[in-house]
Formats: C-alpha cells, structure tokens, sequence
C-alpha cells in the first residue's frame, strides 16, 4: 500500500491519492480508520508539513512512523527555508503573500535541513536528506528513484527547474526533500 497524503490535485500511478478528509495528519482516529490494523509499505507527502504547527508536525512524524511497515519510507517535501532566491522566500513564506486564498496563507513552519531533520530522527526514522539548500546558498542533489515516491516540486520534475537540468541557468522552484525509513 503506497499512500499520498495531502495529494491535492497530484495523482501517481502506483499510489492512492487522500485528502485531509480521509486521512489527516493531525488525526490519529484517521489514520486508525484508514489502515486499520494494517500498515502503508510508503508514504508520500508533498507541501503538507508546513501548514502544521511545530507541534502538530512532531505528533504527525511519530503517526506516520506507527502506521508505516518496518522498512517503509515515508518520502516528504517541504519548502527549504534556506533556498537563495528572494523571490521564493518572498512566495513561501510563513502567513504567505496576498490574499487568505493563496496556498501558502496558512504556512506556519519554513523548515530548512537543520530543523527538518530532527523531527523525523526523534520520531524513530533513518533520515536520507534527497533535495535541499545549505548555509552557504549551495544547492545539494541525490539521485533518487521515482517509484519511490515522485515530488512534482522538485529538481528532477519541475518545470521550473528545466534551465537548471540543461546547465543553462539557476534552480527555480526546489523543495527540501528527505527519505525517512523505518527501520526494519
């Protein structure tokens, strides 16, 4: 069973698609109702973690690691509080630009790999980071499969990102993405 949560509009072949209505991450009755005595073999969570509070993303981390199969990944993408660009600082920020109605409104954590990390290490998961900005403005790739959990916002997939893929400009639109594996 590989389960996105938060999926929006985002459908992956292989992968069933839920809304907060059917499996929240501040509910674990849901996740109750959901799996049942079952476990998912992965999870997939894109541009979900920053709309929950600090706490609400701990308590998230430790139910995804109770409902995940030993030796499942939960893979999870956020955006990465360090990128450089001003201009995307300026789109994900916390309480979001413009009106109530923009996606990132209710952003309230902008999490970089140093805050990132730790959430998912002290919840009992080993943490890969995959996409993410350093301190030094630096921007770090690994090579990471697809069937493991595609992240639209990402180097690999995003449009944005096409002159970055080519050599023939800067990143656009990256996201902080780690794997975190439950140990078997």
């Amino acid at each position: 069973m590989r389960v996105i949560i938060g999926a929006g509009e985002q459908r992956w072949d292989g992968w069933t698609a839920t809304q907060r209505d059917e499996l929240d991450l501040t509910d674990p009755a849901s996740f109750e109702r959901y799996f049942g005595a079952g476990q998912a073999d992965a999870l997939l969570c894109e541009h979900v973690w920053e709309h929950l509070s600090v706490e609400q993303g701990w308590a998230a981390a430790r139910l995804c690691f109770r409902f995940l199969r030993p030796g499942g990944r939960l893979r999870v993408a956020v955006p990465d509080g360090l990128h450089p660009d001003p201009a995307y600082q300026q789109v994900v920020q916390v309480g979001g630009p413009g009106p109530a109605d923009h996606p990132a409104a209710d952003h309230q954590v902008l999490y970089d790999h140093r805050s990132f990390v730790p959430l998912f290490e002290q919840a009992g998961f080993r943490v890969r980071r995959l996409e993410w900005w350093d301190e030094a403005g630096v921007l770090h790739t690994r090579r990471w499969a697809m069937q493991d959990g595609p992240v639209y916002r990402s180097v690999p997939l995003d449009h944005r990102n096409a002159r970055y893929r080519e050599g023939t400009g800067p990143a656009g639109f990256t996201s902080l993405i780690l794997d975190a594996l439950k140990p078997e």
